[in-house]
């Protein structure tokens, strides 16, 4: 239980409803900026602008997926909007105080050690990736149904990548009979593979297999599925790109190749935003709890 916590929940999509349901439930007091269009039935929840949060009573602050920008503002949903965390109100919270976000930039991590406050980034947490990566891998064979006209079992599919993602997306796919495919680089990854009865492959050696492929899912974010390799694919092969920004294909080149890509962003909010949201509100209230 979080009785007695304190947190400010500056933004967040709808993933954030259900984090904060779930962090209310565990009794924290929570004081809200950005969710003035919802009504909330617990007691222990308080819609505030954050210039009236008195953050020299607050014990966490948790941001939303994205953080905040160089200039502090964070988006809010509902209604949409910014709100602005300043440095003065980092400074002003207790030693002990915590800030949870999604992701941080450069601004709020000079801030954190400024001021030496933990920081944690909970997209870069294992629990959270792995977690995430469930709703990832079925919204992703969602998008697969919705752009195939044949279906997903004996087709050949490739996953690039074989870490978090690529793991639990190479599983799902394999366990309604694709014949999976799955790109890593390092030998204990092989012979992983093999064992989960799927088909490895060098990440050196995408050309070898693309000619083959139905359905290529990458899951690096970083250029892996070059021009080359996009020439040497069938036109019909579908692309789904669900890594981060900028991704790890070349999107040009698939369009001029005439291949049909996605790039699939933020999925765990878009398919299962209560899922997503639960995982979210679990692991904050575990890591405050971790502190008692």
């Amino acid at each position: 239980m979080l009785r007695g916590k304190r947190i400010a929940l500056i933004g967040g999509d709808k993933r954030y409803l259900q984090a904060i349901h779930h962090l209310a439930n565990k009794n924290a007091t929570i004081y809200l900026d950005g969710f003035r269009e919802v009504n909330f039935e617990h007691s222990n929840v308080h819609q505030k602008n954050i210039d009236h949060i008195d953050f020299s009573q607050i014990d966490n602050i948790v941001l939303p997926v994205l953080g905040m920008d160089d200039k502090g503002m964070v988006e809010l949903s509902y209604p949409t909007g910014k709100a602005k965390l300043t440095e003065e109100m980092i400074q002003k919270t207790p030693e002990h105080c915590v800030i949870y976000t999604g992701t941080a930039n450069n601004t709020l991590k000079n801030l954190a050690t400024k001021y030496n406050r933990k920081l944690v980034v909970l997209f870069e947490r294992d629990d959270m990736a792995i977690a995430n990566s469930i709703p990832t891998a079925e919204a992703t064979l969602q998008i697969a149904m919705e752009n195939t006209d044949y279906t997903i079992h004996g087709a050949n599919v490739l996953v690039t990548g074989f870490g978090r993602v690529g793991i639990t997306t190479a599983r799902l796919f394999h366990q309604i009979g694709a014949k999976v495919t799955v790109a890593a680089r390092k030998q204990a990854d092989f012979a992983r593979i093999r064992e989960m009865n799927m088909q490895p492959v060098s990440l050196g050696k995408l050309f070898d297999v693309v000619k083959d492929t139905n359905i290529c899912i990458n899951t690096i974010p970083h250029l892996v599925i070059t021009k080359e390799i996009i020439n040497g694919m069938n036109k019909n092969t579908l692309i789904i790109d669900v890594a981060s920004k900028p991704g790890g294909v070349d999107f040009n080149g698939a369009k001029a190749a005439g291949i049909n890509t996605l790039h699939a962003l933020g999925l765990p909010g878009k398919f299962a935003p209560k899922t997503a949201g639960n995982i979210i509100g679990h692991t904050i209230a575990e890591l405050i709890s971790e502190k008692e």
